[in-house]
């Protein structure tokens, strides 16, 4: 098991979980990242639920405004302003100073359909920091049982970054035995992102970003 492990949710905020998740961070003492949906922070009860994870401590960071397609499928050039800046535009205050911003990958995969060219330019000229993943146990998919395929995936990376979903799909009901699961492993969790998930920074490409662009 590696000695450090970084959590991060996205998909949310929801009336119902995620205030549960964030009881559960709170009483053990843990402290991470929400990449939330723009759309859902124009309703106030969801807003007020990201304004208490900022408060908590936890990092508030853009998942695009719709989550609907990929930047890098769209044929909408104005589809990250759209996307990014609506969202970022919501976020305002919580934002953390980097700029926080995770695209949609469809599926957790890390593909050419993760960024357009159009993205990137923005992404840089606005001072963003690109923050994928190298974890994703689809805890939608196996709500029940994606804890024994969570560990197995953070065993086998060096420094983690795992990607989970504060959504009524019933998996959050699951959190704790895979907080458990890494106490007992000897993990810590940690807030900061492993630098090899992080290919911008400040708006500065700062590792190899074809990968995640159409060819």
């Amino acid at each position: 098991m590696p000695p450090r492990v970084t959590l991060s949710f996205d998909n949310g905020p929801d009336p119902e979980i995620t205030p549960k998740v964030l009881d559960i961070l709170a009483r053990r003492k843990i402290l991470t990242s929400f990449f939330v949906v723009g759309d859902k922070l124009r309703d106030p009860e969801r807003h007020a639920i990201v304004e208490r994870a900022f408060r908590e401590g936890h990092w508030i960071g853009n998942h695009t405004f719709n989550h609907l397609a990929p930047l890098g499928v769209t044929l909408d050039r104005d589809a990250p302003a759209l996307e990014i800046g609506r969202t970022q535009t919501l976020i305002g205050g919580m934002s953390h100073p980097d700029r926080l911003f995770r695209p949609f990958g469809s599926g957790g995969i890390l593909d050419e359909a993760l960024l357009s060219p159009s993205a990137v330019d923005l992404l840089c000229r606005d001072g963003y920091s690109c923050v994928l993943w190298n974890v994703v146990p689809r805890d939608w998919e196996n709500p029940k049982g994606w804890v024994s395929q969570a560990l197995e995936q953070v065993a086998a990376e060096e420094w983690p970054l795992v990607v989970l979903h504060d959504l009524p799909t019933t998996a959050m009901d699951q959190l704790e035995l895979f907080l458990d699961g890494l106490d007992a492993a000897g993990a810590t969790i940690v807030q900061d992102f492993p630098k090899d998930c992080v290919p911008i920074v400040n708006g500065k490409i700062v590792a190899d970003i074809s990968a995640y662009m159409p060819s």
